[in-house]
């Protein structure tokens, strides 16, 4: 993993809000003076449309597909999109076929790793931010084979118990497989509300993943607006108190993920 730090943005669950904390942890990272590069890994292209590239998710190849089914037909510099606060590398329509088309190829697992590589060596990044389909195959396993480094957002609601422990039994699966270690690095409560339910799931998350930071996301319409203006919240005027919680969890993968690839905080 030489050249940038990875990390990817992974829950299984649909609708924690995952895309969302991808999109402004890479804003955070960026605000603190990094060059970021995005890669959505999502067949449904939230963080696309989030960053204000819909109009990639339905372009003519190559695309992110091609590139990790047929690696030799297509230059990484043609999948990075220009964006004010990172260099992203768009999903598309195409990607609804990534499970099956991976599927079909002995090392179907881990073709992102070169394909990181390569996007590396052109763009010089310090940091690859992976945001993950909302489920688990073969297109999350690249994303966590090739970082290594994992950002779980969860909500602060019971059947978030259930969602980490098939998570984590998945993930220790996986480095059995590939003898490889992927570290959670943080734990992102998100929309927390102010109940007593709320609280309760804060105390199971610390009890249950005593070493991993965990911080606190709570709704805010600000957060909202920079989505549907293709930005993350330090990109747009708006000023919200959570710029200062996504700017620490930036500040704790500078000091995890950041020392362990030797790139510079």
């Amino acid at each position: 993993m030489a050249g940038s730090a990875r990390l990817c943005v992974t829950n299984q669950k649909g609708g924690v809000g995952k895309t969302t904390v991808a999109i402004n942890l890479a804003g955070g990272l960026n605000e603190r003076g990094h060059d970021v590069l995005f890669v959505d890994l999502d067949p449904q292209g939230n963080a696309t449309e989030g960053l204000g590239l819909l109009e990639a998710y339905d372009a003519e190849p190559p695309t992110l597909l091609d590139a990790l089914v047929e690696p030799s037909a297509v230059s990484p510099s043609e999948l990075v999109y220009d964006h004010p606060e990172m260099d992203v590398v768009p999903s598309n329509i195409d990607m609804n076929a990534a499970e099956s088309a991976l599927g079909g190829e002995s090392d179907g697992e881990t073709r992102l790793e070169p394909l990181l590589e390569s996007l590396e060596e052109d763009g010089d990044y310090d940091v690859v931010v992976v945001d993950c389909p909302p489920y688990l195959g073969l297109v999350t396993d690249n994303a966590l084979l090739a970082t290594e480094n994992v950002v779980v957002p969860a909500l602060a609601e019971p059947t978030s118990k259930r969602s980490l422990e098939l998570l984590f039994d998945y993930v220790g699966a996986l480095e059995m497989d590939h003898d490889v270690q992927i570290e959670p690095r943080v734990l992102v409560a998100n929309r927390v509300e102010n109940t007593k339910e709320a609280d309760h799931m804060i105390d199971w998350f610390e009890e249950a993943l005593p070493d991993v930071p965990l911080y606190r996301i709570r709704k805010r319409v600000a957060l909202q607006r920079a989505f549907a203006d293709g930005r993350s919240i330090f990109g747009v005027e708006e000023e919200t108190d959570m710029q200062s919680v996504f700017l620490e969890i930036a500040a704790t993968i500078e000091e995890t993920v950041f020392e362990a690839t030797e790139v510079p905080a």
